[in-house]
C-alpha cells in the first residue's frame, strides 16, 4: 500500500510541476501582449484565449499534485481536533460518498466533451483568431484520471491511518514562506544563545 501511495504522489508532483512552468509562459504572454498592446498600439488576437487556456491547463493539472499534499481548502475547525484514526474514517467516507462519484463524473463528461471538440477541430469563439481548444478539453479527462490515482493513494493513507492511528506524510517539498521565515529565525535565535 505504502509503494502504491509513493507512487501516484510522485505521479502527481511530476504533472503538478511540470505544468507549473505555465505560470512562467503565462507571465511572458500576457507581459508580451501589454507591450504590443500599449507600446506599440498593435494588440494581438490571440492573447486572451492562450492564458485562459494556459490558466485552464494549470488550474486543472494541479489538482493532483495539491490533493497528495493536503492543500486543499477544508473546514477543519472539528476534524483538526480529533485522532487521525477518526479523521481517516470521516475521510474515507467521504471519498467513497463524493471524492470517487465526482472524479468519474468529472472522466467520462469531459471524455464525451472532448471527444465531440475533437470531432469538429472546436476552436475559440472569444477571439477572431479562432484558437484551436480541443486539446484543451483533452485536459479535463487527464487531470479526472490524476486525480482518481491519487485519490486511490488518498484512501490508502486512511486505512494507514486507521490501522496505526498516524497519517503517512507527503514528501515534503513545497514550503509557506511564513513557515521558511519562521524555522530561519529560530535557527539564527539558536545560533545566537549558542
Amino acid at each position: 500500500m505504502t509503494g502504491f501511495i509513493r507512487f501516484a504522489d510522485n505521479l502527481s508532483a511530476w504533472f503538478g510541476k511540470a505544468f507549473a512552468w505555465l505560470i512562467v509562459m503565462m507571465a511572458v504572454g500576457t507581459g508580451y501582449e501589454v507591450f504590443v498592446r500599449y507600446v506599440l498600439n498593435s494588440p494581438t488576437a490571440w492573447a486572451l484565449d492562450v492564458s485562459f487556456i494556459m490558466y485552464g491547463t494549470l488550474f486543472m493539472m494541479g489538482g493532483a499534485y495539491t490533493l497528495s499534499r493536503g492543500g486543499h481548502v477544508r473546514g477543519d475547525f472539528l476534524y483538526r481536533l480529533w485522532q487521525p484514526r477518526t479523521q481517516a474514517k470521516v475521510d474515507l467516507v467521504l471519498y467513497i460518498l463524493f471524492f470517487f462519484p465526482g472524479v468519474s463524473a468529472l472522466i467520462f463528461a469531459g471524455w464525451k466533451y472532448a471527444a465531440r471538440s475533437w470531432q469538429y477541430g472546436e476552436v475559440s469563439i472569444n477571439s477572431p483568431a479562432g484558437i484551436p481548444i480541443y486539446q484543451f478539453k483533452s485536459v479535463i479527462v487527464a487531470a479526472g484520471i490524476l486525480l482518481f490515482i491519487q485519490g486511490i493513494a488518498q484512501v490508502c493513507r486512511c486505512i494507514l491511518a486507521i490501522r496505526t492511528n498516524e497519517w503517512l506524510a507527503a514528501d515534503e517539498d513545497v514550503f509557506e514562506t511564513e513557515d521558511l521565515l519562521m524555522r530561519e529565525a529560530d535557527k539564527a535565535e539558536m545560533d545566537h544563545h549558542i
